[in-house]
């Protein structure tokens, strides 16, 4: 299979084989091709070269409804939902039960979606509206959608990355049921821990080619992580500890009625700071609430040893904070406007003289991060909706890099891309402690915390629970994370 996308290759030899009944694993860095061979499976995009057969015959999708008709469904990474619609109202959407006179059974819908919750244990209500849901949420309800479709083949693209250890076991029981009722699943994932787990055979792509195929039995995790990158790489990220220095931060008795309660805790030069919780535990929250995007009701923040006062993002921006938000292409990311552009966002002034752009300036900044962050783009004009996860990333990291912010709030930053940037990202973390900023680091991943932060905080029900060591234990987390607490839910 071959696309293009103007100047950029997105696929240049892509080949899928997928058995009936066997859970396929589809690995590869992010831009390596994943994400454009799926859609063509799902009728999303058209090839411009190859053959695509279905149960032995060719076809050709020339929509999603062609390949859903067919029996394919497809989990996306990036929710595809209608927000102002209820939960049940997106499960059925296209197929809702009918009544008399050509209208919708409203009834029914909600019955149907209230048994089908139930059924897969999922913390969601069918007549909550998907625009309070969080990314964890909306990606249930695309998962409980595809499997209301009945489809034969189900495409996973990164299931479970915005979803707790306990929500990702749930889908991994459905993932299982559902190859053992004869259905065949295509599972994209980039946390290496659940490839045991799931696949029964594995394929890599790499620079838009299919490199490898095997049985998961037939290869090794170091196998497959070379395979992926083209060169051996050590999965696990260890990051060095620094002395901490100058206080950069600090947050007293931060309170957000029934979201947050009494925050305290500091941030210091040179320190990546971890905080850990359950979904719901407030972390989220507590970045939201620092950076002036959330109103709060008691409290005082201080930025290098003086007190500020952050009314908005504005505020923290003028303060030196950067916020790396959790779902990049709602909150982080212009998508419909070129990388250049996207970058320059924060920092407008610095490269304009009388409210004219100084194009020279642009060029020389924008060519500057870049070549920092490694970004992989076919130029600074190129949509940065149209990059893959991990790069669109870096454009985000880019833009308060090129503003020169020394206090940067991260949540959950290697969200959805592969390994090779994470690893990246994690190593930039650490330049900037080492270059004198601060970092505070929210992560789901507590093996991702392990590998990170000097000191590790966690959260529980608006609070902070405990302050631990960075060479703690996931355990330890876990027992001050769930202490007392009841299920979360994912809102």
């Amino acid at each position: 299979m071959q696309k293009r996308f103007g100047g950029v290759v997105a696929l240049r030899d892509g080949n899928l084989e997928v058995r009936r009944g066997e859970v396929h694993l589809l690995l590869g860095e992010n831009g390596a091709g994943k994400s454009t061979l799926m859609r063509i499976l799902a009728g999303m995009q058209q090839p411009d070269a190859g053959t695509l057969e279905w149960q032995g015959r060719p076809v050709s999708f020339a929509n999603p409804a062609e390949s859903q008709h067919a029996g394919v469904a497809m989990v996306h990474q990036e929710s595809l939902l209608a927000p102002h619609l209820t939960v049940a109202e997106n499960i059925y959407l296209g197929r809702e039960p009918a009544a008399p006179f050509g209208l919708v059974h409203r009834r029914r819908t909600l019955e149907d979606a209230r048994r089908l919750i139930e059924q897969h244990h999922f913390p969601l209500q069918a007549d909550w509206v998907v625009q309070r849901l969080g990314p964890a949420g909306r990606q249930l309800v695309e998962i409980l959608r595809a499997i209301a479709h009945g489809s034969s083949l189900l495409i996973f693209d990164e299931p479970t990355s915005s979803l707790s250890d306990a929500e990702s076991r749930e889908v991994f029981r459905i993932v299982r049921a559902m190859r053992d009722r004869g259905t065949s699943i295509i599972y994209i994932t980039h946390r290496m821990e659940e490839l045991r787990e799931l696949g029964d055979r594995v394929t890599v792509l790499r620079d838009g080619e299919t490199v490898f195929t095997a049985g998961m039995g037939e290869t090794t995790t170091a196998d497959l992580i070379r395979h992926m990158v083209g060169r051996p790489l050590e999965a696990v990220y260890q990051r060095e500890p620094l002395p901490p220095g100058a206080e950069m931060l600090r947050v007293d008795g931060l309170e957000r009625r029934g979201v947050l309660r009494g925050i305290s805790l500091k941030l210091h030069a040179g320190e990546v700071v971890g905080l850990a919780g359950l979904i719901g535990a407030g972390r989220t929250e507590l970045c939201r609430a620092i950076f002036g995007i959330d109103p709060i009701d008691a409290g005082s923040i201080w930025v290098k040893g003086h007190p500020v006062r952050i009314r908005s993002p504005r505020d923290a921006v003028r303060a030196g904070m950067a916020l790396i938000p959790e779902d990049r292409q709602k909150n982080g990311l212009a998508v419909g406007l070129p990388v250049a552009q996207n970058m320059l966002l924060a920092s407008l002034e610095r490269v304009s003289s009388f409210g004219f752009l100084n194009h020279a300036k642009e060029h020389d900044v924008v060519s500057a991060q870049a070549a920092r962050l490694n970004l992989k783009s076919s130029s600074p004009r190129q949509i940065a909706g149209k990059l893959s996860g991990g790069n669109q990333q870096k454009v985000v990291i880019g833009r308060w890099l090129a503003r020169g912010a020394s206090i940067f709030l991260f949540d959950e930053p290697a969200r959805g891309i592969d390994i090779g940037a994470k690893i990246e990202v994690f190593r930039l973390m650490d330049e900037l402690a080492r270059g004198g900023a601060a970092v505070l680091m929210v992560s789901s991943e507590l093996q991702e915390l392990l590998q990170v932060a000097d000191r590790i905080l966690v959260m529980r029900q608006g609070r902070i629970a405990a302050e631990l060591p960075g060479r703690t234990t996931q355990e330890e987390i876990l027992r001050h994370a769930a202490l007392n607490g009841g299920p979360e839910q994912v809102q």
